[in-house]
């Protein structure tokens, strides 16, 4: 179904191509609009803040006003750096406390609190939420985004068999990013009860999963390893209920991360990412924005707690901008797909450059789930 709907795509960009340019659609500016919602007094942990998504969470979250536990391996302190991706010359300090400075240096409320932590080892995880509890007495937000980051990211092999790439794999997308998660969630979850007895509020609890979760994504063992994020926050949910406690499985789409930005200059990312466009990217405050207004929004998170929430899709909804003012649009848009997947390879088979009255204006359309979940983007051959 899913090829089918590619190649009537493919058609009808095609005859459209015919009078492409007697057409023509001004430019539009963006600027960024957001204000952060008012979360202060609150207290939240995030995993995995040091860079990339969970720096970004970390610091909206403090820009709203709340405490923010920064945890991760990399600090200062302990002299620890990860050292399993090359983030580039201008990433050295991707630190805790480089994470903490920024928010405590933002004009507001927030305090940002660095928290040297290896998701991996449970007396660290359990120390965390002990001090947690003892300084501030509640526990909003957990935010689980500490994930390891896989072997041979950084080409092809990263997309290859599964009996080729073995325990290795397996155990780096399911260690940190499942066992770790679930670990954190079984430490936090009770101080979490207490917080929504005390307070009459709605603590929540966000694991960072990913498309993989749905559809064939990289590898195997990495979408095993989301789908099975995914279902920990649907089970969770079934017994957090009746405490006032929430879950949910957040999925941002291509991320500008410290990482990423970085393969793309060496020339990597086009090859590890199986050619998705990191320009039409979101920045990692964007899902922080999504998360911080979740929180400040209990019925929603109520009502779709223990689900999958698209960080584009309710972003749009509630009108959320990215730093330079964009909404992006989600991965299963037609927005993200024809640009990156089906116009290259219009552009390809042609030897034309699809118009821009045509890629500026694509219909910001969903595909239902049913034909977005199954295998990689179908290519069309010469």
């Amino acid at each position: 179904m899913k090829s089918l709907l590619a190649m009537l795509i493919l058609l009808r960009i095609s005859s459209m191509l015919i009078s492409a340019d007697a057409f023509s659609f001004p430019s539009t500016s963006h600027a960024d609009t957001y204000s952060p919602p008012d979360l202060t007094n609150r207290v939240a942990i995030v995993t995995g803040a040091s860079r990339g998504i969970g720096k970004g969470i970390a610091l909206e979250l403090g820009a709203a006003g709340m405490t923010v536990y920064v945890a991760s391996r990399s600090s200062r302190e302990s002299g620890f750096l990860s050292n399993e991706r090359d983030l580039g010359p201008d990433n050295r300090d991707c630190t805790i406390e480089r994470t903490a400075e920024e928010i405590n240096a933002m004009n507001g409320k927030g305090r940002g609190i660095p928290i040297a932590m290896d998701v991996s080892n449970d007396q660290e995880v359990a120390a965390l939420v002990d001090r947690v509890k003892n300084e501030c007495g509640r526990l909003d937000a957990v935010v689980c985004s500490a994930f390891t980051t896989p072997p041979n990211l950084n080409d092809a092999s990263f997309r290859d068999d599964f009996w080729k790439q073995g325990a290795q794999m397996w155990d780096a997308c399911h260690g940190v990013g499942l066992r770790g998660t679930y670990m954190t969630c079984c430490e936090s979850v009770p101080l979490m009860i207490d917080t929504a007895k005390k307070t009459n509020t709605r603590p929540l609890i966000c694991i960072i999963s990913s498309f993989g979760g749905k559809s064939y994504t990289f590898n195997v063992a990495y979408g095993v390893g989301k789908a099975g994020a995914d279902r920990l926050a649907s089970d969770m949910s079934l017994q957090l209920a009746k405490h006032n406690v929430d879950t949910l499985s957040l999925y941002p789409g291509v991320v500008r991360t410290e990482g990423n930005v970085a393969m793309d200059k060496r020339g990597e990312w086009e090859a590890a990412s199986g050619g998705l466009d990191l320009s039409m990217g979101e920045s990692p405050r964007f899902t922080g924005r999504a998360v911080a207004n979740l929180l400040a929004n209990e019925a929603l998170t109520k009502e779709r707690s223990g689900k999958v929430v698209v960080v584009a899709e309710v972003a749009k909804e509630l009108g959320l901008t990215d730093l330079d003012g964009r909404i992006p649009p989600s991965i299963r848009s037609l927005k993200f797909i024809l640009p990156s997947f089906v116009f290259p390879q219009i552009e390809k088979n042609k030897g034309t450059e699809v118009p821009s009255w045509i890629s500026d204006n694509v219909p910001d359309y969903l595909l239902p789930w049913s034909v977005f979940s199954s295998g990689p983007p179908p290519t069309v051959e010469n």
